[in-house]
């Protein structure tokens, strides 16, 4: 099987955040600030990953914000030839800070988004005053012309602000705005009877989505997450496991998806004590899902393995409790019923509170 170079990375610089999502899908432990990877150990990772072929690098957390090295960080990438991205709450960024980064090269921003209004989004963070911080910095991004994107997660208690948030896109100035209906992964997973959106707002934010990209058309771009539970067709996951990009955790865990911690049989190899580019080619858990080899069937026999990859390995662990089965989102799954059931009876029921994740 010919194995493809990665275009895009996703460095998670520090898993420390202002806000509290109870949708955080990063691990349920974090990684304390002491454990991180120091500024030179990144530069030395964004040319491994330059010299191996990706185009885009994704700044991400926690909020990388929080790391005093951050203009730092853009330029080493910028000079090994990187697209940077930074995936920003906006808090804790001011005017020269946003000078600075622009100056080091930052290409682009993605902006968070709890909710349209204070009160929805200040609640969903757990940080008060939060979204009046996310308008002054979308305010000082138009102003100095920074590409952007908007990206809401929406859920059972916010998708009804879906409509607003396209209409705040625009407002922006954004060049696109991310739909991502709320992924069980990290701490969505215990929070999943106050996140959970039911099938009618599922369906309508489809609609929502489809009706926008047609009127919107070459105005901006609406990507789509949909919700999973409710679907027949599981998600093209990463483009597949292992071939189109890798991630990097605050202290050096390569991984082939945000989640690959989660599948408790893989050993996943740090940039610390080996190359990117033997992590990539080589170790056992990058190729553990690779191609079809592993698949059982329904998927072993399906038309449809090379462009779906079997679903999510990572959600296929958490419902079915093994990787290699088939996504039980997908209406092949002998699963999917039960999930679909399941995830309808918890959508209805009262709505839970919050648990919110601290540092």
């Amino acid at each position: 099987m010919s194995i493809p170079a990665p275009m895009a990375m996703l460095a998670e610089l520090t898993h420390r955040c202002p806000l509290s999502c109870p949708y955080c899908s990063n691990p349920v432990e974090l990684t304390r600030k002491e454990a991180e990877l120091t500024t030179g150990d990144w530069l030395d990772a964004f040319r491994q990953a330059a010299e191996l072929g990706v185009l885009q690098l994704h700044l991400s957390g926690g909020e990388p914000v929080s790391r005093r090295d951050l203009p730092e960080l853009v330029a080493g990438a910028r000079a090994a030839g990187l697209y940077t991205n930074l995936i920003t709450s906006g808090i804790g960024l001011g005017e020269a800070r946003l000078d600075a980064l622009e100056a080091a090269g930052l290409d682009h921003v993605q902006l968070s988004l709890q909710g349209t209004d204070a009160a929805m989004a200040d609640r969903i963070g757990g940080y008060r005053g939060g979204f009046d911080r996310k308008m002054q910095v979308a305010g000082w991004m138009k102003e100095r012309g920074i590409p952007m994107t908007l990206n809401t997660v929406l859920h059972r208690q916010n998708l009804h602000q879906l409509p607003r948030a396209i209409e705040m896109a625009q407002e922006m100035g954004a060049r696109r705005i991310e739909v991502a209906v709320v992924q069980f992964h990290g701490w969505a997973l215990p929070n999943r009877a106050a996140l959970m959106p039911t099938r009618a707002q599922s369906d309508e934010a489809t609609r929502i989505v489809t009706e926008a990209r047609a009127r919107l058309k070459g105005k901006l771009v609406l990507d789509y997450v949909p919700a999973d539970y409710h679907t027949e067709k599981p998600k093209r996951c990463m483009g597949g496991w292992g071939m189109v990009g890798l991630n990097i955790t605050p202290e050096g865990t390569v991984l082939p998806c945000h989640a690959a911690e989660t599948i408790p049989h893989l050993r996943f190899e740090t940039i610390r004590e080996t190359p990117l580019r033997d992590i990539w080619y080589d170790s056992a858990a990058f190729n553990a899902y690779r191609g079809d080899a592993w698949m059982q069937e329904p998927c072993r026999s399906c038309d449809l393995k090379k462009v779906d990859f079997g679903g999510c390995r990572c959600q296929a662990m958490a419902l079915a409790g093994d990787p290699a089965a088939t996504d039980p989102v997908c209406r092949k799954s002998p699963l999917h019923a039960e999930i679909q059931s399941c995830a309808e009876e918890v959508a209805t029921s009262a709505t839970a509170d919050f648990s919110y994740r601290m540092m």
